[in-house]
């Protein structure tokens, strides 16, 4: 609960819960104002539960539900009187808003000087100019019923806005509170759940269950966050506005853009209608990734196709691990011999970064799998499980090659969210144009990039999100605050390649590929297969995502000096 300190007898909030009826209750407020209507989301406590727990702790708690935009004048009426009752009283909505537009038309029609009314919404962050100039205008009474014309849709406005609730979003949300917790910062994004990608490549492998990936929502929102339950479908960055799904417009000072990427199962013909049986498969999916172990477990001969499309994807090692893990547990079950391994891949080479290749090579050649590269999976028919391929020709010249399959594993083709590729914030490409190392916009100073959304140089991984989370909640709070920006991201990015179960290549690099290891080579030694590597993906990593990143502690996550960055 964010709590809007109003004046000394009213506090305005989103919703609340029973704890924070105890926290309400410990600061002296005497009545409680319900102004959402129940059912608006589903993690939303009922009216009854509150009522319960307020009448246990002696407060007072009034229901007077309205709908966004639909503030009528016996709203208005009783809360003049609430008000007037001397009680302290709070008021909460979905996000304040609601609650604030009631105080505000309240004063309004009271005859308060309209500038100080307008300084207190800005002071709490809400714009209630639509709210509160009727009031004021010389056509402000209705000549039938000689009331105002209301205008009741407010417009939130944050200090920050964040698109975005994964890594990305909630670690910097986190963070930037820890640096100055008087901001206002809101995470916009309408799922209920959030989940570890990274542990997905281990529940195809027979590693982890898929559950351990997932938490809701509503667990990982830090607190003093608002969390808007909304689908962006727009951006108006010269207004420092965004455009939510329901009609609504969100005001920022700031603005961090991080909503991942989409993955494009429509751009692989019959892919989506496929996945899940005929034997095709994905870890890129939650529901899927079992599925993929369900093969594997149950494969004990026929031909296994493993593919990659072209970059940019997330977690580009992803596709190979499936490879490897599967064939792994082939070898040991001692089918390998009778199973076809083939891995498909649009690009030309099995490994960006060069001085991994080696090692990995290796197991290529161990599980004795035939590597096909330029071809990109076109179309899917499961039924008959065939895949289809485009051949990159030498001189131009494109060949479809049809393979069956007994199981398939597909990587699908990947591309910008499509309402930022849509918008002035977009590149040619469609994605979100940033300085590489500062993550700053580089058109609209006020915005920032973090994650898989950017057009920036880099795997797009969860271990570079955690390096650039530093950078843009130190450079941002710099900014707001009209220091000069000094925080660079040096391009890391982490691929921990998992070549058999119980080893993995750690692959840490930066722009360019430099190599830039967290720990002393003897101990995890990059470029070679070890098991305190496999220790840290499967038994160390999950916890610091979940106890560590996401709370906003950027342990072994510096950032370069900015200047040197760019020199």
């Amino acid at each position: 609960m964010k709590l809007m300190q109003v004046n000394e007898t009213l506090s305005v909030s989103g919703q609340i819960n029973e704890q924070d009826l105890e926290a309400l209750a410990a600061e002296g407020i005497q009545l409680v104002v319900c102004n959402r209507p129940d059912g608006e989301s589903a993690e939303q406590p009922e009216f009854s539960a509150l009522q319960q727990a307020a009448e246990r702790l002696g407060l007072e708690i009034i229901d007077m539900p309205f709908k966004s935009g639909e503030m009528q004048q016996e709203h208005i009426a009783a809360f003049t009187d609430i008000i007037k009752s001397d009680k302290k009283v709070h008021a909460y909505c979905r996000t304040g808003n609601r609650s604030f537009c009631l105080y505000a038309a309240v004063h309004a029609s009271t005859g308060a000087p309209e500038a100080e009314i307008m300084a207190k919404a800005k002071e709490v962050g809400f714009d209630v100019t639509a709210v509160v100039s009727p009031y004021y205008s010389e056509s402000k009474v209705n000549s039938q019923d000689n009331v105002v014309d209301l205008k009741t849709s407010a417009k939130p406005s944050y200090n920050v806005a964040i698109v975005g609730a994964g890594s990305g979003g909630i670690a910097a949300a986190a963070s930037i509170l820890k640096r100055n917790s008087k901001l206002r910062v809101a995470v916009i994004d309408p799922a209920t759940e959030h989940f570890y990608q990274p542990g997905w490549t281990m529940v195809g492998g027979g590693v982890f269950d898929a559950a351990t990936t997932r938490r809701s929502m509503q667990s990982l929102i830090p607190r003093g966050v608002t969390w808007l339950q909304q689908s962006v479908v727009g951006f108006a960055p010269k207004d420092n506005e965004i455009e939510l799904d329901n009609g609504d417009r969100v005001h920022y000072s700031q603005l961090i853009v991080a909503p991942g990427l989409s993955l494009d199962w429509a751009g692989v013909k019959g892919l989506a209608e496929s996945l899940g049986k005929n034997g095709v498969t994905s870890n890129y999916s939650y529901q899927h990734a079992p599925y993929t172990w369900e093969l594997v477990h149950k494969t004990k001969q026929g031909k296994a196709i493993f593919t990659q499309p072209p970059m940019p994807i997330k977690c580009a090692g992803a596709p190979q691990k499936a490879l490897y893990l599967s064939c792994d547990h082939w070898r040991r079950a001692r089918v390998l011999k009778d199973i076809d391994v083939n891995f498909f891949n649009a690009g030309g080479v099995l490994f960006g970064v060069p001085d991994y290749v080696p090692a990995l090579q290796s197991y290529i050649d161990k599980y004795e799998a035939k590597v096909h590269y330029s071809h990109n999976l076109q179309e899917i028919d499961g039924e008959n499980k065939v895949a289809h391929f485009k051949k990159a020709g030498g001189e131009g010249e494109d060949e479809i090659i049809s393979q069956e399959f007994d199981m398939i594993h597909v990587c699908p083709p990947q591309r910008a969210p499509k309402f930022v590729a849509d918008s002035e914030l977009a590149d040619a490409g469609g994605w979100l144009e940033v300085d590489q190392f500062s993550l700053q916009h580089k058109r609209f100073d006020n915005v920032w990039g973090l994650g898989d959304v950017m057009n920036t140089p880099n795997a797009k991984t969860m271990a570079a999100v955690r390096k650039q989370v530093p950078v843009v909640a130190q450079n941002l709070v710099d900014s707001l605050a009209g220091r000069d920006i000094h925080c660079a991201y040096d391009g890391y990015g982490s691929c921990p390649l998992t070549v058999e179960r119980g080893k993995i290549v750690l692959a840490e690099f930066g722009y360019g590929g430099k190599i830039i290891p967290t720990f002393p080579t003897w101990m995890l030694q990059g470029k070679k297969p070890t098991r305190r590597a496999w220790a840290l993906k499967k038994d160390i990593l999950p916890g610091i995502y979940w106890g560590a990143m996401l709370k906003g502690r950027e342990w072994l996550a510096s950032s370069e000096e900015l200047e040197k960055a760019r020199a």
